[in-house]
């Protein structure tokens, strides 16, 4: 093995940057080591959709630290690094250049992939995803310009941000979506069709309930999207943007258990007591909500790196963060905090203005919890949002007071 055991991390990511950090900020000395496919250093995704591709930061902008700060915390920093097999009775990773790295423990955020489209053309050049730094270099250096067709497939998160930031930029944009409605999945159809309009005001081309047949192209060149009812749209680049897989395969084959992530216990430790996962990967027991939880947002990976790294340390850790997210789309801002999945047959109650986009809403159960709430265009509401959901899974709300913008959150 090329390096003494110690504290092995696979995936530079913004979780496993947190987590090395974390290690030295509580007193571990020694050996820590991060592996990272990508020849980045360790940086956040939220940017490469919005304010990079956006053209108002730089990369650099995005960088978890510095390159020199690996340097000076004696953080083993290895990009261009594929780990492609866990020896969990050796207690050893295998990279893909045969190498092997020893470990004591093992954090795995392997993170997650963009789901590929399964359809004629779909490896033409000028077909796109949106995860990687150099994704985001590409489709920025295509659409900074303006005057380009651009076909997005999905109208999930990924999907309207980069929609957004290509009508800003001045390139025609189709956003082509299966559903009835955008986001539906992730809110539901009513207020995925409030995006929906935010979009079309902004002179998006929404094409919703519909299929895509095939991707169609000239001279290994996309030309335009085939739907399915035998239309075409034409097209100098596509997006596809269908959601993304958990990166599974190393933890699968190590014997762990896999069930939409990598399954964890809330202190993140998987059946292997020298094994752990984080971020995006890491399917965990929530102690509030009750069930397994995975969170393919920013926060998760910025807090979950670094409860890992202490439970790592055999620190009592109970991971109980809500999840949060947040979008930027024109001149629309928004933050949600809660568990989606609770969410499917709730009642909606708001507060503000709704016509005006300057409004809360809450996901309210049967039993009267909240399972989640979210503040578009109105601000510095999420601590507040975050203490009912939890407040109201030990007693519930009372909907006619959580509906009355006079009624403070706190007094719910």
């Amino acid at each position: 093995m090329d390096v003494m055991a110690g504290h092995v991390i696979v995936g530079a990511s913004l979780a496993g940057a947190s987590a090395a950090g974390t290690l030295r900020e509580e007193g571990y000395d020694g050996p820590v080591v991060l592996l990272g496919a990508e020849r980045t250093v360790p940086y956040e995704r939220p940017p490469l959709s919005k304010e990079y591709l956006m053209g108002s930061k730089e990369l650099e902008a995005a960088y978890v630290h510095p390159p020199a700060w690996y340097v000076e915390h004696d953080i083993d920093l290895r990009l261009g690094a594929e780990v492609v097999g866990i020896d969990r009775d050796a207690g050893a990773v295998t990279l893909a250049d045969g190498g092997t790295v020893g470990y004591d423990r093992l954090l795995l955020t392997t993170g997650a992939s963009p789901r590929r489209l399964p359809v004629e053309g779909a490896d033409l050049d000028g077909v796109h995803t949106l995860r990687t730094a150099d994704d985001a270099v590409t489709l920025r250096g295509l659409l900074a310009d303006g005057g380009r067709r651009l076909v997005v497939i999905g109208s999930g998160w990924i999907g309207l941000e980069v929609a957004a930031a290509g009508r800003t930029h001045g390139n025609e944009v189709v956003v082509v979506e299966q559903e009835d409605t955008p986001l539906k999945v992730a809110l539901g159809a009513e207020l995925g069709a409030a995006f929906g309009a935010l979009h079309r005001e902004h002179g998006v081309d929404l094409r919703l309930s519909s299929g895509v047949r095939r991707i169609t192209g000239t001279g290994g060149h996309v030309t335009g999207v085939e739907l399915a009812d035998g239309s075409t749209v034409p097209a100098d680049d596509v997006l596809v943007a269908i959601g993304a897989a958990p990166n599974v395969d190393l933890a699968r084959t190590a014997g762990l258990a896999v069930a939409d992530g990598i399954r964890v216990d809330a202190a993140l430790r998987t059946a292997d007591p020298r094994v752990f996962a984080a971020g995006d990967v890491a399917s965990a027991d929530h102690p509030l909500a009750g069930i397994p939880v995975r969170t393919e947002h920013w926060a998760n990976a910025l807090n979950g790196g670094p409860a890992a790294a202490r439970s790592m340390l055999g620190q009592d850790v109970s991971y109980d963060r809500l999840p949060y997210f947040f979008t930027d789309q024109y001149d629309l801002g928004m933050e949600y905090s809660g568990f989606g999945a609770l969410a499917g047959d709730a009642r909606l109650v708001y507060r503000g203005d709704r016509d005006g986009r300057e409004f809360v809403v809450f996901w309210v159960d049967r039993a009267g919890r909240v399972v989640a709430g979210m503040n578009v265009n109105v601000w510095d509401q999420t601590d507040a949002i975050q203490a009912l959901v939890r407040r109201s899974f030990a007693a519930p709300v009372d909907v006619d007071r959580l509906g009355d913008p006079a009624v403070p959150l706190a007094e719910l």
